[in-house]
């Protein structure tokens, strides 16, 4: 992953106006913490970090300028509106080049299954510990061929070098199972309404 440079501009302000009034400038309110110091209150550019998420993940890594200097910072938790989709607040953590960081990255399924199979994925993310300048954006994991039967833990999930998995190694990533024949579904679903009484109309009385 490539770190991207991005202006950062100190906050004073602070409170839910003064995050309305960051928004309204263009703007999303950030914290800056980590290696001991006190936390830092900024404000970045909103169209240009959106697009760093869009292009480099969550886990991207950022060069703030504060015009006098700057500083490396991952980015930890990004906030979206439940509704309006627009970020609202993004927490980054300071690192150092040649620092080691633990993220979550996203597992990504590759190939076909063997015919008559059935994937079941549990997890969707690894936690891993890798270079703050060389996390990976995800790792990929090929299923071509694997019959049903088979169940791949997190151990065996294919790593880039340099970076060590933090997940149990025995937790289960995926299971692929053999799919359920016509005959089983129609089966399971004339057992599901088995026992079923249905209700008598109601009729009038004079």
């Amino acid at each position: 992953m490539s770190e991207v440079k991005l202006a950062a501009e100190q906050r004073t302000e602070f409170g839910k106006g003064a995050a309305r009034r960051t928004r309204r400038a263009g703007k999303i309110p950030a914290v800056l913490y980590g290696h001991g110091s006190d936390p830092q209150h900024l404000a970045l550019p909103a169209l240009e970090f959106a697009r760093v998420v869009r292009e480099h993940g969550q886990n991207a890594v950022l060069t703030l300028d504060f015009g006098s200097g700057a500083e490396l910072a991952l980015t930890k938790t990004v906030t979206t509106h439940p509704l309006k989709n627009y970020i609202e607040h993004v927490d980054l953590l300071l690192v150092k080049r040649g620092e080691k960081v633990t993220v979550e990255v996203p597992v990504v399924i590759t190939g076909e299954a063997a015919p008559g199979t059935l994937l079941t994925q549990d997890l969707t993310t690894l936690q891993v510990e890798a270079d703050a300048l060389n996390i990976p954006d995800q790792v990929e994991l090929s299923i071509a061929g694997v019959t049903a039967g088979t169940q791949i833990n997190a151990a065996e999930v294919p790593l880039p070098s340099g970076t060590t998995l933090v997940t149990d190694p025995a937790a289960l990533v995926l299971a692929v199972n053999a799919a359920p024949t016509a005959e089983q579904m129609e089966a399971e679903i004339d057992a599901e309404g088995a026992g079923v009484v249905e209700e008598a109309p109601e009729t009038s009385q004079d």
